[in-house]
């Protein structure tokens, strides 16, 4: 069974920095993509980034475009999300997700992924 684990929300001022990583407990596990999706208190599940394993393509939130950079180290398993200029409006839990190749082939969103994992706070304050 493939567990994900987020590591490195916190609590930082606007205009801060932090970087996420997520982890599986499977080192031979190839997702066909993978993912961070956010929930803010009251609102629904919002895709943040999305990265596929195989040619690395990327995709991103209008909303964090320019701001966060979505990456995969494929040897170790491990996604990062390294978000600058944080706002108070990405307060959010933040969640990794991995995808099979059916959630790819699918086109199905990172929120949506097999996959995922129990999340990690991000606090942003003004």
């Amino acid at each position: 069974q493939v567990h994900l684990m987020e590591s490195g929300g916190g609590s930082v001022q606007a205009g801060g920095s932090l970087k996420l990583s997520c982890s599986a407990n499977i080192r031979k596990f190839s997702p066909c993509g993978m993912g961070w999706y956010r929930r803010a208190p009251g609102k629904d599940r919002e895709l943040v980034a999305q990265i596929y394993t195989g040619g690395g393509s990327r995709n991103y939130a209008d909303s964090v475009k320019g701001r966060f950079t979505v990456s995969l180290d494929n040897i170790k398993n491990t996604l990062f999300l390294e978000m600058n200029s944080l706002k108070p409006e990405d307060t959010a839990m933040y969640f990794c997700a991995a995808g099979s190749l059916d959630d790819c082939l699918s086109g199905s969103p990172p929120e949506e992924y097999n996959y995922r994992g129990q999340g990690t706070q991000v606090i942003v304050s003004s």
